[in-house]
């Protein structure tokens, strides 16, 4: 019998990331999306490619840009439901 353990991955990198709120661009993409730069992580995000919303601390083009801890939380859970999903139909 396999015991189901739930974990909250929003707790998970609320430790990881030191208790930040937004996560900058430049940490997802060395710890989650390591073949991206963050220049072309934010096109994906642009683009609709990947569906992760980028969080601006202010409205230039040039402010500095990151992820909200729960959107990330979120995102790696689908991601993980659906890698459920696909092991499940085999």
């Amino acid at each position: 019998m396999t015991k189901k353990t739930d974990i909250n991955t929003a707790f998970l990198l609320m430790a990881q990331y030191g208790g930040k709120a937004v996560i900058p661009v430049e940490d997802i993409c060395r710890d989650y999306f390591r073949h991206l730069t963050p220049t072309m992580l934010i096109r994906k995000v642009s683009t609709g490619e990947l569906d992760l919303p980028l969080t601006r601390m202010e409205g230039s083009q040039k402010a500095a840009k990151g992820v909200h801890l729960q959107d990330l939380a979120d995102y790696i859970d689908v991601r993980r439901a659906e890698a459920l999903a696909e092991l499940n139909r085999r």
